[in-house]
């Protein structure tokens, strides 16, 4: 008999449910977008009650179409926007707030003051991070030191705090279950990822209570069963992890050098590390790698700010195409950039600049230049970006006694275009690899499910499932490729802008 898995991947923008087969294979889908709340510049909200809401129904609507019921479901998987926070009453199961979403900048104040108490070392070392308002922690002391009434509430244990997979469990579970996983908790800025404990010192820090916070759990274990009324019976929850450690997770990247890049509006790349903490010299976070059982794992992470964004300025800025899926035509009428460069520099610079005055620029324009070149220039910026980030990366692996990346997993929307993924390869010198299934989120958390109830036995089981649909090998020769990155190196030292005297 099939058995059946149901994973629910709530995200920024949208809510979405996926059944997917014993073999890994999508069965039925559904989505439903989530609106975004701009109190004011720079903040971010979503209302948790809409999270819930949009979230239940795709995961009704997926089961319909599959023609599936609770009952050929063996396990239900969660994979979450990271880091957006959520505080809610324990006994009448209210939000105290909105969500603040991982976007929001309203905490800086918080994480001024903690820099400024001689904290970052020590955070990093405990936690893989570095201060910034992004991650959960400080957004938590936000609430409670701003909602009215809520610290008298969270000292009297009132209160609960969770990741958006902890509201879904809690709701999912009838209020029965509090719990999240390492993955999730590695992003609060309040938990020692060598112990996979919350840390005493950095909620003292933070002036976070204890009982506000969730059980951990590794990312494949029991987290509860459904209440039978929410999906007409009872499935198990068998497994959680944040979007990224998710993605790593359903690449099968289970092992020290493997590595997947996400190319979406952004690029996340994440490198797995294996049981070795690493921090890194090169602007790079350390994370809590999706794991199956309490031995901690950890990852290396990095960012691009803009990749798959500079097609849409393309269309929306320059108008140079009409809709996104002409930018591999345009590129592809001219034989290369014909020299010209361009850092899409639009919000600064992420990993592994760290340039946040930097705007973008195009270099190396001739009478000879042509939109099309520029098109190119723009594509090939994403793997100029990517390559730049795998090399930091390999440099901080090797400095630590471990192995460079041999080949780079991809998912992600612009992950469709072969001109961009061969131009990957070529960059890199080592093999990009397109899978069967580009789902891979979603993936993620259907496996980690599936591990803990017994579908799957083991990694090594998941690894055989995973099929790749392509295979971009390098064809530029290694000289060339680094002349190139030069270039590239030589156009990002352009981006600063000269400080007013």
């Amino acid at each position: 008999m099939t058995t059946y898995l149901l994973a629910l991947d709530q995200g920024t923008s949208s809510s979405r449910s996926i059944v997917f087969d014993a073999q890994g294979r999508i069965v039925a889908s559904a989505q439903l977008e989530l609106p975004q709340i701009y109190p004011r510049p720079g903040w971010v909200e979503h209302d948790p009650r809409e999270i819930w809401r949009t979230q239940l129904a795709t995961a009704r609507e997926a089961l319909t179409k599959a023609g599936l019921t609770a009952r050929d479901i063996r396990a239900v998987g969660i994979t979450n926007q990271r880091e957006t926070t959520v505080v809610w009453n324990r006994k009448t199961g209210a939000p105290i707030h909105h969500a603040i979403v991982w976007q929001d900048r309203r905490a800086e104040p918080i994480c001024a003051a903690l820099r400024e108490a001689g904290m970052a070392d020590a955070i990093q070392q405990k936690t893989g991070l570095l201060i910034d308002a992004y991650f959960s922690g400080s957004k938590l002391q936000w609430l409670l030191d701003n909602v009215p009434g809520a610290r008298a509430a969270a000292d009297a244990g009132d209160l609960a705090f969770g990741t958006v997979d902890s509201w879904l469990i809690w709701q999912l579970t009838g209020g029965r279950r509090h719990v999240t996983d390492v993955s999730n908790a590695s992003r609060t800025m309040l938990f020692n990822v060598h112990t996979n404990q919350w840390d005493t010192d950095l909620l003292a820090a933070l002036r976070i209570p204890r009982s506000l916070l969730p059980e951990v759990l590794p990312s494949a274990a029991d987290f509860g069963k459904t209440a039978s009324d929410i999906l007409g019976g009872e499935i198990a929850i068998g497994g959680v992890a944040g979007d990224q450690q998710s993605a790593l997770f359903g690449q099968a990247c289970f092992t020290a050098g493997m590595a997947k890049n996400t190319y979406g509006t952004g690029c996340f790349m994440l490198m797995h590390t294996g049981s070795q903490f690493q921090t890194s010299a090169n602007g790079l976070l350390t994370t809590s790698a999706a794991q199956a059982s309490p031995r901690p794992q950890f990852a290396l992470e990095g960012s691009v700010f803009v990749g798959g964004a500079v097609v849409q300025w393309l269309r929306d800025g320059l108008r140079a195409i009409e809709h996104s899926g002409q930018v591999q035509q345009l590129a592809e009428s001219v034989p290369d950039s014909g020299g010209v460069m361009m850092v899409p520099a639009f919000t600064g610079l992420g990993a592994p600049y760290w340039k946040p005055d930097a705007r973008g620029t195009i270099t190396g324009l001739t009478r000879g230049s042509t939109i099309a070149h520029i098109a190119r220039a723009a594509l090939e910026s994403i793997a100029y970006q990517s390559a730049a980030l795998l090399q930091a990366m390999s440099r901080d692996a090797v400095a630590n006694g471990g192995a460079a990346v041999s080949e780079l997993r991809v998912d992600g929307g612009a992950c469709v275009n072969n001109l961009l993924m061969q131009f990957q390869a070529d960059l890199l010198g080592i093999p990009v690899v397109r899978p069967a299934c580009v789902e891979t989120t979603a993936l993620g958390a259907a496996y980690l499910a599936g591990l803990s109830t017994g579908v799957y036995q083991s990694t090594e089981e998941l690894s055989a499932l995973w099929k790749a649909e392509r295979r971009f090998v390098p064809t530029l020769e290694h000289d060339r490729a680094q002349e190139l990155m030069a270039r590239w190196e030589h156009a990002v030292a352009q981006t600063a802008l000269p400080h007013p005297a």
